[in-house]
């Protein structure tokens, strides 16, 4: 295990259960790599720390083919390393806990609460590394 920080690891950014079962290689170059290592210690650890409690990642670095086959954006942030999607296990206290801690504590570029059809809800987070962060919060962002 590659360890980035006290409590993430690059695995768990670059895990994909849709990765393994299509058989798509989902492992960043070493600038990607950078870039989650930076989204990691200024967003994830100190929310990690701050909250006393697991942060779990469903979807960290996405290569090209992984992007396309889960219906990301072209233009995605996890393509770059630079976003996290954070899984709140149903737990929407929990998700506007983290929501509302980051946006009042930490540098960003994008934050957003998005949910879909289906009543799933997760936090998306990015980080520029070149430090050109909007601190751009988007509340209720429905996916299709």
């Amino acid at each position: 295990m590659t360890r980035i920080s006290k409590n993430f690891t690059l695995e768990e950014l670059t895990a994909s259960t849709t990765a393994s079962a299509l058989g798509i290689a989902n492992k960043p170059d070493q600038q990607q790599a950078c870039n989650l290592c930076a989204l990691v210690h200024h967003v994830l650890q100190p929310l990690r720390d701050a909250m006393g409690e697991s942060i779990p990642v469903s979807s960290g670095y996405r290569s090209y083919a992984l992007n396309r086959a889960v219906g990301g954006v072209a233009n995605s942030q996890h393509l770059a390393g630079e976003a996290a999607d954070l899984n709140i296990g149903g737990d929407l206290q929990r998700g506007r806990r983290w929501f509302n801690w980051i946006r009042s504590h930490c540098q960003f570029d994008q934050l957003i609460w998005e949910h879909n059809k289906a009543g799933v809800y997760w936090v998306h987070v990015s980080y520029r590394s070149d430090g050109k962060n909007r601190k751009q919060a988007i509340d209720n962002l429905v996916k299709r």
